[in-house]
């Protein structure tokens, strides 16, 4: 019909196929961010993403009126779909748990196709923290680079005082690589570098389910 627009059904054809790849774990559904999907998961973090007392990540986000921190969020999301390349990207997978947005995780990389590493990040809102989903999704994600896109290395890094992040990293085999000093709310903190080979990966107990790969390969200098 005159007017209409349509989303291609093939992934091949759409200029975006990132639309179409999910990854699936025995709870959970990962996709990249989309428009509403980025609403849902900036609602989880209106409900809290930490302590107040509390700062997980170097750039203070979350201290940010609800407001200001929602329209930052979303630019940034836009600005790194905007700039995707198969040269550097951030694939910002929204995590759903029984259709509900509960966190994001995130899967980096600076030419992928030479180096073959990737970085992870990630965040859940605090109802969802200590319930495994965290480390699931995590693991889905370093499942997807070293099974399907062939990535050699994973990194990661955490403030040294970030306890629940290191424990997840080491139940999935990251070893210690170094610490460096970062501004944390204005003062001087400590992070640790964390390095993962697909030797050292601890496996789930389950298989990850990849849909939508196929065309996403290219954009992804895989």
């Amino acid at each position: 019909m005159a007017g209409q627009s349509a989303i291609p059904d093939d992934p091949g054809m759409d200029p975006w196929p990132f639309r179409h790849l999910v990854l699936r774990t025995p709870r959970l559904e990962l996709r990249p961010d989309d428009d509403a999907g980025m609403l849902e998961l900036l609602e989880v973090a209106r409900r809290g993403v930490h302590r107040p007392e509390e700062m997980p990540f170097s750039m203070p986000w979350t201290d940010l009126p609800h407001a200001e921190m929602s329209l930052g969020a979303l630019q940034q999301r836009w600005r790194l779909r905007a700039g995707h390349t198969a040269a550097s990207w951030d694939l910002g997978f929204l995590v759903r748990h029984r259709g509900r947005v509960i966190g994001t995780q995130s899967l980096m990389a600076q030419d992928f196709a030479e180096l073959r590493e990737v970085s992870c990040g990630c965040w859940y809102g605090l109802e969802h923290q200590g319930q495994g989903f965290g480390t699931e999704a995590w693991a889905a994600v370093l499942a997807f680079a070293f099974d399907h896109l062939g990535a050699t290395h994973a990194h990661a890094a955490a403030f040294v005082n970030n306890a629940g992040s290191r424990a997840v990293s080491r139940k999935l085999g990251y070893r210690d690589n170094g610490t460096r000093r970062v501004l944390q709310r204005d003062k001087i903190a400590l992070q640790v570098d964390q390095r993962l080979t697909p030797a050292e990966f601890r496996r789930p107990d389950w298989i990850l389910q990849v849909e939508g790969l196929e065309a996403c390969r290219e954009l992804l200098g895989a």
